[in-house]
């Protein structure tokens, strides 16, 4: 497995930690796929009994890797086309399913946030059932900036979190907000000065329960079912989105530091 997720399991408890700490563990195809293994790696561990996801250093997940930004503003999608493509037998494509998977263990998943969670690392977490986040932590559904949409399960998850006001102002603004607005938006399940610390405490109570009657929870209160449809829909949207001068100009204009010139949408 890639060193660049790594997991500790103890008493039935995995501490499962993106380790990418230089780069505020920043999503690029490698990590993409590492997450999505570490995952797939704990379907098949018998005594597992639930799981805490967060970040080594300062964020838990800054989203993109920048240098994926920056070549989109010269037109090149090669550094996302290997995490856009829909592996044969799956219903998510690669950066769906660092999300979609966490959704697919059969055990509790625990998300501790500190720092960024901004674009799919905000997305990240919500493929956990609970989010232990710090008051002060950063997330955002970012992708707007880039003149994008999310696409690694938010447009499915955020409403059913959130409500789908709250997502649609969330999704359609990008704004930042606070772990404790994060509370008051649902968005978080709870605030803490030690999320991760936290997260382990409350996933070794879960671990204490009877395996059976906890796993039979997340199957009757955590669907992993009819999403087809809706994540089929977020890859045709985005895979529209790539490469249009208006979501190329939101890039250009990023980094320039200035305020973007879109032309009128298709068909308008």
């Amino acid at each position: 497995m890639s060193d660049r997720v790594t997991i500790n399991l103890d008493g039935g408890v995995a501490d499962v930690r993106l380790n990418r700490p230089e780069k505020l563990n920043a999503l690029d195809p490698e990590m993409f796929a590492a997450i999505a293994d570490a995952g797939e790696s704990l379907k098949s561990e018998p005594s597992l009994r639930a799981v805490v996801l967060s970040g080594e250093g300062r964020s838990f997940c800054a989203g993109l890797d920048f240098a994926s930004f920056q070549a989109m503003s010269g037109e090149d999608r090669s550094s996302t086309r290997s995490v856009t493509e829909t592996p044969d037998g799956r219903i998510t494509h690669g950066g769906q399913q660092a999300v979609y998977v966490w959704r697919e263990l059969p055990v509790p998943v625990i998300a501790a946030v500190t720092g960024h969670a901004l674009g799919g690392g905000c997305q990240l977490a919500l493929g956990a059932d609970i989010r232990i986040v710090h008051p002060e932590a950063r997330l955002s559904i970012l992708e707007v900036r880039w003149g994008l949409v999310p696409d690694m399960c938010g447009t499915q998850f955020l409403p059913e979190i959130v409500g789908a006001d709250v997502a649609k102002e969330l999704t359609w603004t990008g704004r930042m907000v606070s772990g404790t607005e994060a509370k008051e938006l649902g968005l978080a399940t709870r605030v803490s000065e030690e999320p991760h610390a936290d997260a382990l405490t409350l996933a070794r109570e879960l671990a204490s329960k009877s395996p059976d009657a906890v796993r039979a929870g997340k199957r009757l209160l955590g669907r992993t079912s009819g999403y087809a449809e809706g994540f089929a829909a977020e890859r045709q949207e985005i895979g529209a989105l790539f490469g249009t001068p208006n979501q190329i100009e939101a890039v250009k204009a990023y980094f320039e530091k200035r305020d973007a010139l879109f032309d009128l949408p298709a068909g308008a």
